[in-house]
């Protein structure tokens, strides 16, 4: 590491070996109440009472893994036609996603995990205690300069950011713009199925597309957002100069939803959640934490 501020250090001596200590086995615990206790439910602020809850053990209070996601402005319009112009940005499927993946990495690993997650914004103080960002959304992207610089100083320094649903051709350029002003120098390059993101905890037999419950209730395996939503997973990375993943960019994928949506249907829990959304973040949060 580079001697950053926070716990950085802490995070990536405890996991440095290839995965996290896995004390239950998935597919075990996907026969819990929890999964099979669903109920399709309107689109309405989520009650955190109706989601699983536990308290952090006390020797553990300043030593747990928090799901940090980050809050970001929204462009008004590309003016190309296509994209979310000022649509969910960074609230989207927040705090649905945050609470259930949050209870799912406590579950089925030997973490501590902080229950409620926390937002942040890139020039906050203390971003650099969170070895492991999150954004979602991001197809109308906008980073202020003092939010570029600090994404910066943040992943130079260590730190780790997923990307997720976005898709399409002119949201896929529009991120790249916006990540380009913290790290221009960083150039995308295609992760394989080989990467240890795809194997570090959980061996994915191909990279995974996940689309939203409603294109999948209507019968599409992606999400249309113009043109190129239709070619397939584009999973790339931005690496520092030690070759080190530093920005995951889950493009044309929504794993996000799949957290989100664990209770709203039973085949769609199956097909998306159980077995891609939940493994490959599993598997995310591993290398996060130990490179």
């Amino acid at each position: 590491m580079f001697g950053i501020p926070g716990r950085f250090e802490t995070y990536h001596a405890m996991y440095s070996s290839r995965a996290l200590a896995i004390l239950v086995a998935f597919a075990a615990v996907t026969s819990s109440s929890f999964a099979q206790n669903w109920q399709g439910r309107g689109r309405r602020i989520p009650n955190r009472d109706e989601y699983p809850n536990w308290t952090i053990e006390e020797p553990f209070a300043d030593d747990v893994f928090t799901f940090a996601r980050i809050q970001y402005d929204s462009q008004s319009s590309f003016g190309r036609g296509f994209g979310r112009g000022g649509g969910r940005g960074w609230m989207n499927d927040y705090p649905s996603s945050d609470w259930n993946f949050s209870f799912r990495l406590k579950q089925v690993t030997s973490l501590q995990v902080d229950p409620n997650g926390r937002v942040l914004r890139f020039t906050d103080a203390d971003i650099f205690d969170y070895p492991f960002l999150y954004m979602n959304g991001v197809g109308a992207l906008y980073l202020s300069e003092p939010e570029a610089q600090a994404l910066r100083r943040y992943l130079q320094n260590g730190g780790f950011l997923m990307v997720d649903d976005f898709w399409g051709d002119w949201e896929w350029q529009v991120v790249m713009e916006q990540l380009a002003k913290a790290v221009p120098e960083w150039q995308p390059r295609e992760i394989p199925l080989q990467h240890e993101i795809f194997h570090a905890v959980y061996d994915l037999p191909r990279r995974p597309q996940v689309p939203s419950i409603r294109s999948w209730r209507s019968g599409q395996t992606y999400e249309d957002h113009g043109p190129g939503s239709e070619t397939g997973p584009n999973y790339q990375g931005l690496f520092d100069e030690q070759g080190r993943l530093a920005v995951l960019l889950c493009h044309n994928n929504d794993i996000g939803d799949g957290w989100e949506e664990e209770r709203s249907d039973p085949e769609y829990f199956n097909n998306y959640a159980l077995k891609w959304s939940y493994p490959l973040g599993l598997n995310i949060v591993s290398y996060a934490l130990s490179h």
